[in-house]
């Protein structure tokens, strides 16, 4: 991937018509968390992530694994395992990702990704989000478990 310039809501409102978007069952553990490296199961897809520093913008590379190597790995996960459903929103051109938790129970918070800081300070968020917290590290999933 690169780089990835991202920012993060709590939701005051789930929309309605969840059903009709696609979703995805996310299931991630950290293995460090500076630099961060992550591995994920979303739906039959595995990788490993690694993510340098930052809060709105930073490196973020995958690398794909196999199911077998995904549960070797995440058997050694620093923490507990974040379990989430990721729907999937398309809002003007992007995507809004909405992500109800299981673990941390009761979280819903929404992630948009952006091509440039330009479009990040641009964006206008829908009536449906709540505050912002991109720069607050509690809600940055490596912080969660």
């Amino acid at each position: 991937m690169g780089l990835e310039i991202e920012k993060k809501f709590l939701v005051k409102n789930i929309p309605d018509n969840l059903a009709s978007y696609t979703s995805h069952r996310i299931e991630q553990a950290y293995l460090n968390k500076q630099p961060v490296i992550r591995v994920r199961k979303s739906d039959d897809d595995y990788y490993m992530t690694y993510k340098g520093k930052g809060m709105l913008e930073r490196e973020e590379y995958n690398l794909p694994l196999t199911a077998e190597a995904y549960e070797h790995l995440s058997a050694k996960a620093d923490g507990n395992v974040i379990r989430k459903t990721r729907y999937v929103i398309p809002y003007r051109e992007l995507d809004i990702e909405l992500d109800i938790f299981d673990y941390p129970e009761g979280l819903v918070m929404a992630e948009v990704e952006f091509p440039s800081l330009v479009d990040a300070d641009a964006f206008v968020k829908p009536d449906w989000f709540g505050e912002e917290v991109t720069l607050d590290p509690k809600y940055h999933n490596v912080n969660m478990v």
